[in-house]
C-alpha cells in the first residue's frame, strides 16, 4: 500500500527537524519520515485511548482521527486527561480534541463523533493503521479482516481493572530494520587458535539488518484449538490473561457494556458463569482462571492505562516507521504483579 519514504509530503521541514530532533537521533530520519507520512485512526477515547493518542501525537504522525460516539461521564473522565472538567454530556472525541491538538500543532488531529460500527468499509481503508480500544469482539474481527486484505495495520487494546492487553496484526509480511552490533572480521595476522574462529563484536559500530515478521488475523488468534498435542503442551505457560480477555469480551458482547463497580453483585457471578462456559467450550478447566479474577477486572485504572497505552503506542510507532522488532502478537499486563508478557497465538 505504501512506501512512506517516497511520498512527496514526507519531506521534513527545519521546524519539524527541531521538534523531532531527539527522535531522529534515536531511530533515524527515514523512520521519522515514515511516521510523518502516516495517518492513524484511533477508536475509543477512554483512558487507554487517551494514552495512545498522546504517544502518537508526540511521536509526530501526519494525522490522527479520534473516533468515539459516546458521551463524557464521570467514570470515563477519571482516567482520561484530555477531557476538561465540566464536560459531562459532551462527545468524548470532541471534548478531547483541543488538548490533544495542543500537544503537537504539526499533527492534524480530527474528532469524529459517529458510531464506529456504522462506518462503511472504505472509511477504514483510508488510514495506514487502525487502533481499536473498548470495542466489541465481532467489530474488531470485522475491521481486522477488512484491513488485513488492504495492508492496513491493525491494533486492538483494552484495560480491565488491573489487567490490560494489546494485539497487533501487521500482515503476513511485515518488513522492518533492526540495529545490531557490527561483527568485525578477524585480522589476517591471527589465523591460529580457537579465538580466531569466533566472530568479534565491535561495540563502537552498528549495522542495520533487514528482517520480516508474519502475523495472523485476530479471529484465528482467539480461536486456538487446545485439543492438539502442541497446544496442550503450551497450556502451562499460557498467561491466564489470555482466557480473562475472552471472558471479558464475551461479557461485553452479551451485556453491551463492561463490568461496572456499581453492579458488582450482579456482574461478578455472571463473569464466573461466562468463565465456565468459555473454558468448557474449549475443552479446558475453569481452574485456569481462579475465582478471585472478578475482584480485579472492574473499571479502568489510570496507571494500567499508562503502561498498556505506552506499549500500544510504541508498537504503532514501530510498525509505521518500520524500525525495530514488533511484539508478536499479544502483550498482556498484570497490574497485580507489575509485569507484562508477550505471547503469540495463532498459526506461526
Amino acid at each position: 500500500m505504501i512506501d512512506m519514504v517516497e511520498r512527496e509530503d514526507s519531506i521534513i521541514s527545519e521546524e519539524e527537524a527541531a521538534q523531532y530532533d531527539r527522535q531522529i537521533r534515536l531511530w533515524g530520519l527515514d523512520a521519522q519520515k515514515r511516521l510523518r507520512g502516516s495517518r492513524v485512526l484511533l477508536i475509543g477515547l477512554r483512558g487507554l485511548g487517551a494514552e495512545v493518542a498522546k504517544n502518537l501525537i508526540l511521536a509526530g504522525v501526519k494525522g490522527l482521527t479520534l473516533l468515539d460516539h459516546e458521551k463524557v461521564t464521570e467514570e470515563s473522565s477519571r482516567a482520561q486527561f484530555f477531557i476538561p472538567v465540566g464536560s459531562d454530556g459532551q462527545n468524548r472525541a470532541q471534548a478531547s480534541l483541543e488538548r490533544a491538538q495542543y500537544l503537537n500543532p504539526m499533527v492534524e488531529v480530527k474528532a469524529d463523533t459517529e458510531k464506529a460500527e456504522s462506518k462503511p468499509d472504505e472509511f477504514f481503508l483510508q488510514f495506514d493503521a487502525v487502533c481499536l480500544t473498548g470495542c466489541p469482539r465481532d467489530f474488531m474481527v470485522r475491521v481486522d479482516q477488512l484491513c488485513s486484505q488492504s495492508n492496513v495495520k491493525v491494533f486492538c487494546g483494552d484495560v480491565f481493572g488491573y489487567h490490560g492487553y494489546m494485539f497487533s496484526n501487521l500482515g503476513s509480511e511485515h518488513h522492518y530494520v533492526e540495529e545490531k552490533p557490527k561483527v568485525a572480521k578477524p585480522s589476517q595476522e591471527s589465523n591460529d587458535g580457537p579465538e580466531a574462529k569466533k566472530p568479534k563484536i565491535d561495540p563502537n559500530e552498528t549495522t542495520m539488518v533487514k528482517k520480516t515478521a508474519s502475523f495472523c488475523p485476530l479471529k484465528e488468534s482467539l480461536e486456538v484449538d487446545w485439543t492438539s498435542e502442541k497446544a496442550k503442551a503450551s497450556l502451562k505457560r499460557t498467561p491466564p490473561d489470555y482466557f480473562l480477555l475472552q471472558v471479558l469480551l464475551k461479557f461485553r458482547t452479551d451485556k453491551g457494556r463492561d463490568p461496572h463497580p456499581d453492579s458488582f453483585s450482579e456482574d461478578a457471578p455472571l463473569l464466573r458463569q461466562i468463565r465456565e462456559d468459555v473454558l468448557e467450550a474449549q475443552g479446558l478447566s475453569s481452574e485456569l482462571l481462579p475465582d478471585d479474577f472478578v475482584t480485579y477486572c472492574f473499571s479502568e485504572m489510570a496507571p494500567v492505562c499508562a503502561v498498556v497505552g505506552g506499549v500500544l503506542g510504541q508498537e504503532i510507532v514501530k510498525a509505521l516507521s518500520q524500525r525495530d522488532a514488533p511484539h508478536r502478537n499479544f502483550f498482556f499486563f498484570d497490574g497485580l504483579k507489575g509485569s507484562g508478557v508477550v505471547d503469540y497465538f495463532g498459526s506461526k
